[in-house]
C-alpha cells in the first residue's frame, strides 16, 4: 500500500495541478446533488451565518486542502455550507463506519466522500484517494485533529499527520479554517440537537499555511511535526479572533491509546 501511495504522489507531482478546479457547475455526482437539495434549505434558514475569508478558495485553479477545527457532529454541515457557497464542493475524509450506516452511508459514498480505515492495512487508501482527488482539482477537507476536540475550553488540539502529509506530498495549498457555533447546536460527543433558538455559526478561512521551506525534505516525523504546529497555530489564531479570547499557552495532545 505504501507503494500505491508513492505512485499516486509521483503522478500528482509529474502532472501538477490540472489548472481546472471542481466547482458546483461540474459533474459532482447525482448523490451529491441530492444531498445539497435536501440540506440546503435547512442550512440557509435554520442558522445565521458569519462566513469570512472564503474568497481565496476560488482563486486557486487546482486542488486544495481545507483543514478545520472539529467541535461537533454538526460541524461537517457548517463546513459544507461555507465551501459550497464558495463554489468549492467539499470531499471529506470520513471514518469508514459512517459508510456502513443505512441510507446515510449510501449517500455519502455516492457523493464521493473518502473513507478512512483507521489502524488497518487499508489505512493508506485514504491518502491515495485524497491525492487523486487533489489531482482532479477538488477541495479535500481533513480534520487535522483526527477527532472532535477533547480540550475543556474547546480549543484545537495537536495535529495528526493526515492534512500536512497530503499537503507536503501533493504541493496543494493547505487552508486553515476555524469555526465556532456548531457546538451550541450539538455539544461535543452529545447526541442532543438544539437548533432553537436560532444559532449563529462563525467561520473564518486563513491564508494557506506556508510550507515552502519543508518541500523537498523527507516526509518524516520531524517534518510533519513542524508542519502540523504551523497548521494548528493558524487555526487557533483564527478561532481566537472569532472568540475574542486568548488560547491556552500549551496545546492539548490527545492519544487514543495511552500505552
Amino acid at each position: 500500500m505504501r507503494r500505491e501511495v508513492s505512485d499516486a504522489v509521483g503522478r500528482t507531482r509529474a502532472k501538477g495541478h490540472a489548472g481546472m478546479r471542481v466547482s458546483r457547475s461540474t459533474r459532482i455526482g447525482f448523490a451529491y446533488r441530492v444531498a445539497v437539495i435536501l440540506l440546503w434549505p435547512f442550512l440557509r434558514t435554520a442558522v445565521r451565518w458569519d462566513v469570512r475569508g472564503t474568497k481565496e478558495l476560488t482563486e486557486d485553479d487546482g486542488g486544495i486542502i481545507v483543514a478545520p477545527n472539529h467541535l461537533s457532529w454538526f460541524d461537517p454541515l457548517s463546513v459544507s455550507y461555507a465551501l459550497w457557497t464558495a463554489d468549492r464542493p467539499p470531499r471529506f475524509l470520513a471514518k469508514e463506519p459512517l459508510f456502513r450506516v443505512p441510507v446515510i452511508g449510501r449517500i455519502i459514498r455516492g457523493a464521493g466522500q473518502i473513507p478512512v480505515y483507521r489502524e488497518t492495512k487499508d489505512a493508506a487508501n485514504a491518502i491515495r484517494d485524497a491525492l487523486a482527488a487533489l489531482d482532479r482539482g477538488e477541495c479535500v477537507v481533513v480534520y487535522p485533529e483526527g477527532t472532535m476536540t477533547r480540550d475543556p475550553g474547546l480549543w484545537p488540539m495537536s495535529a495528526k499527520t493526515g492534512a500536512v502529509r497530503m499537503a507536503l506530498m501533493s504541493g496543494s495549498p493547505l487552508y486553515p479554517m476555524a469555526q465556532w457555533g456548531p457546538q451550541e447546536i450539538m455539544a461535543p460527543y452529545v447526541k442532543e440537537f438544539h437548533i432553537l433558538p436560532r444559532k449563529t455559526i462563525h467561520i473564518r478561512v486563513g491564508e494557506p499555511v506556508d510550507l515552502s521551506d519543508l518541500m523537498g525534505r523527507p516526509v518524516d516525523a520531524q517534518t510533519m511535526r513542524i508542519a502540523g504546529e504551523r497548521l494548528m497555530d493558524a487555526i487557533t489564531g483564527l478561532l481566537a479572533e472569532i472568540r475574542q479570547e486568548d488560547p491556552p499557552e500549551t496545546r492539548m495532545v490527545f492519544r487514543r491509546d495511552p500505552s
